[in-house]
């Protein structure tokens, strides 16, 4: 099912917003799956080890587009989730902060039958498959970030780097009550597309990609959703659960780590996201992606997915 134009005065529905096409014409199954206590929708496509796609914000499944076929065609069984709140999955009154959004991912790959997956994040999902690789590392094969530090370098960067804080500025203004989501929406969501021109570096993706995101974000409560881990970052800074967490993440991840990142970044800076490896007790490379911006997935596709595929079949990833 192709999606229709945002231009709406009707807010669209998950099925008709979210249950789309990719490019090219290739068959992708649409199904949903029981995890953690809410109904999770997946994107699938070909067979073989899984490997599962966790997009950011403001996006949904459908950022993985790219990487969901050359998955496939290298022997991979390829499926990209919608997080909690977003796309096709449920929208809870409440379960937005890291550790329950990491059972959600780990409980996928459980409900997939998968004994566990290679986990590739971007944005707040790259935050997510950190936090993931800790919590449940024998469900954790191998670790994929962009454009995302880990989950401690990222709290110091925003406490404490002015150049993060300004580059980041969205994030605060999300601690408004109720302003932020009628932002979203307004419009029929132009500010979607907005941002992520924005962000993007000197090949952003087209307007009928953009409409794609816009439309999404009108389904009725996503925007509240969307924004509701970032809530949880910020305010639980000094409360004791966020504590917990920092604490909690001081374990190392132990599996083999590959962090992606675009050198035009306008939202994470590279001063933030490089230095992760010494949370890594594994092989970890970090690759820089020369002239792109925050979402090199959907900037360069073909470097991006050339990038991961070779990775994830080398049997020996170097430090």
């Amino acid at each position: 099912m192709t999606a229709p134009s945002p231009d709406s005065s009707t807010p669209p529905t998950a099925a008709t917003a979210v249950r789309i096409d990719v490019p090219g014409g290739r068959a992708v199954t649409h199904r949903d799956v029981a995890a953690n206590g809410a109904r999770f929708h997946v994107a699938e496509m070909g067979d073989g080890p899984l490997v599962l796609l966790l997009h950011g914000f403001p996006q949904f499944w459908w950022t993985w587009r790219h990487q969901l076929t050359a998955l496939a065609d290298a022997g991979y069984r390829a499926v990209a989730m919608d997080l909690r709140g977003v796309g096709g999955s449920d929208r809870t009154p409440r379960g937005y902060d890291p550790a329950n959004l990491a059972l959600d991912i780990t409980g996928v790959v459980r409900s997939l039958g998968e004994p566990d997956a290679a986990l590739v994040g971007h944005d707040l999902g790259g935050y997510l498959a950190w936090t993931a690789a800790v919590m449940r590392p024998k469900l954790v094969r191998r670790l994929v970030v962009s454009s995302m530090p880990h989950p401690r370098r990222w709290r110091s960067a925003m406490l404490s780097d002015f150049g993060q804080t300004r580059a980041s500025s969205h994030i605060w203004g999300f601690q408004r009550p109720f302003i932020p989501e009628r932002q979203l929406v307004a419009d029929d969501g132009a500010l979607v597309g907005e941002l992520i021109r924005e962000w993007s570096g000197p090949l952003p993706p087209a307007q009928e990609d953009l409409d794609v995101y816009r439309r999404a974000m009108r389904i009725p409560s996503t925007a509240h959703c969307s924004i509701e881990p970032y809530r949880w970052m910020m305010r639980s800074m000094a409360r004791p659960d966020g504590l917990q967490f920092n604490r909690r993440m001081k374990r190392p991840v132990r599996v083999p780590t590959l962090h992606l990142h675009g050198s035009l970044d306008p939202v994470m800076r590279t001063r933030s996201a490089a230095g992760s490896g010494e949370y890594v007790e594994a092989p970890y490379r970090w690759r820089l992606f020369d002239g792109l911006g925050h979402f090199p997935h959907e900037e360069d596709p073909a470097a991006f997915s050339t990038e991961l595929v070779n990775w994830l079949k080398d049997p020996e990833p170097d430090r």
